[in-house]
């Protein structure tokens, strides 16, 4: 009988050398200067810094550089120490224009493991973090936390190091990190995205179909003991909790009691969450298949970055989920998959964020003034593949503009926009003008009844996979968003 040769695994890695790595990336990275409102506006501008960025090695030297060209890791770490800034991004693309081999294997890692990385970063990015630069100024900014261990250490001020040990790492950090996907990567589409992308950092595109409710996510929960006066806090590590009953202090053990251990709710740490499912485009599904949709988890500052309509570029973590309660047992060694955000770039711009030049206002006062048929050209550009149809071209043209809102003293909204539906004989380009419209328009959808994705955004009453409660369709709900429905007879 033959025997199985043993294989050979490496069951340790040692990361030692990829810390040394991270903190001389973080140190002496340089670039344009990074700003806490550069980073608020990333969500809604996802190319701006990119192309500032594009003819830019990280690895040139000083004289080479201009105003711009800064230690931005180190002046994002001092914005975080200020508490001026709770976002920490790091642009892997710094990492890939390097020409340090050691940086690029961290990047290959990186792409890799970016789930282990993550916590890495963050564990060299506490202990890279300096002073803060008032500490006076910076007492206006203290909350219950603070509190706390300004307690602890008057209560230890013999030991202050025991002191604060008992403190989680994740409760004192005030940031968030996030990694940022290189250019060179490629997006994927929701359908390509497969059980190989397991733990590693994809970037997929694709239109959101809906959004939950902004909840608080239990990070870090507190309790106080009644019998020795201790604070404890316990770390949630899994979707699961069950909450401390007995004190782990040194005075109750010692004395054999168990205490009694009561929840400090303002004391615990709490992050914004929300769930948002993203649907492929149109473009993207084969004939004769039904769109697929996946679950984004969007965390901190990331939260209200996106609305149903939107088009994406959502980079984050693929990550396997057992499923819970009985739903679970059911499944046995099946999984659920969602993606961890860390990045979202709009694709098109709303209106409030396009950028309206002076030469762009004196064209159009212009040809207001001086062309006569300036309302029937307006009209001729919509589909202008397409002759005919002047009327239709108007109306939805008209429909695409909108008109005033209006607010009565009751606080009553008077809605300024119109619905329209085109019927008419099969052939005459209803679909063709719609899909037009909806590629124009900043937020737009477009569905067709002989697609899921219909039923899913109109007419369907769904449970919410997060509060377990029923909701409305996403369009039902949604506002400023122009939804084109074909064939919408099929959707029942």
């Amino acid at each position: 009988m033959s025997l199985i040769p043993a294989a050979n695994f490496k069951t340790k890695y040692d990361y030692s050398a990829d810390i040394e790595v991270m903190k001389d990336f973080l140190n002496k990275t340089k670039g344009r200067s990074i700003s806490a409102s550069d980073l608020l506006d990333e969500n809604e501008e996802g190319a701006g810094l990119d192309a500032q960025d594009d003819d830019f090695d990280v690895d040139m030297d000083d004289e080479d550089g201009g105003s711009n060209q800064r230690l931005r890791y180190v002046e994002q770490m001092q914005l975080v120490a200020d508490r001026e800034q709770s976002k920490f991004v790091i642009d892997l693309e710094d990492l890939r224009k390097s020409r340090d081999p050691e940086q690029l294997r961290l990047l290959e890692n990186i792409s890799q493991n970016t789930l282990r990385y993550v916590q890495l970063f963050y564990r060299v990015i506490d202990e890279l973090l300096p002073e803060p630069t008032d500490p006076i100024s910076l007492r206006n900014k203290y909350d219950v936390l603070d509190v706390i261990m300004h307690q602890r250490r008057e209560k230890n001020l013999m030991n202050d190091e025991a002191g604060e040990a008992t403190f989680p790492p994740i409760l004192t950090r005030r940031y968030n990190l996030y990694f940022r996907a290189p250019r060179s990567s490629t997006t994927l589409a929701v359908r390509q995205v497969k059980a190989v992308h397991l733990g590693k950092l994809i970037s997929i595109r694709g239109i959101v179909t809906r959004v939950s409710e902004v909840k608080p996510l239990l990070l870090v929960n507190a309790f106080s003991c009644d019998a020795c006066g201790s604070e404890i806090f316990q770390e949630v590590e899994s979707r699961n909790l069950t909450p401390l009953t007995e004190c782990p202090s040194e005075e109750c053990v010692k004395n054999g009691t168990k205490g009694n251990l009561v929840m400090q709710t303002r004391a615990c740490k709490f992050e914004p969450f929300q769930e948002v499912k993203l649907q492929e485009m149109a473009d993207q599904v084969p004939v004769g298949h039904i769109p697929r949709s996946m679950t984004l988890h969007l965390y901190g500052p990331l939260v209200r970055s996106n609305s149903p309509g939107d088009v994406v570029n959502v980079t984050g973590i693929f990550i396997p989920t057992p499923y819970q309660g009985f739903k679970g047992v059911r499944a046995g060694l099946l999984t659920d998959t969602y993606l961890e955000c860390h990045h979202v770039s709009q694709l098109r711009k709303s209106y409030e964020s396009l950028e309206i030049t002076p030469e762009i206002v004196s064209q159009i006062e212009e040809m207001a003034n001086n062309e006569h048929n300036f309302y029937d050209r307006l009209a001729n550009s919509i589909a202008p593949e397409i002759y005919g149809h002047q009327d239709v071209k108007k109306i939805l043209l008209l429909l695409l503009i909108g008109g005033v809102s209006k607010e009565v003293g009751d606080g009553m909204k008077i809605r300024g926009d119109i619905n329209v539906c085109l019927m008419g004989d099969p052939g005459v380009a209803k679909s063709q003008l719609l899909k037009y419209i909806s590629k124009v328009a900043p937020r737009g959808v477009y569905t067709t009844g002989r697609g899921s994705s219909g039923v899913g955004l109109t007419a369907a009453v769904m449970r919410d996979p997060v509060t377990d409660e029923m909701v409305l369709g996403t369009l039902i709900n949604a506002t400023e968003i122009f939804e084109a429905s074909v064939d919408f007879d099929k959707l029942f």
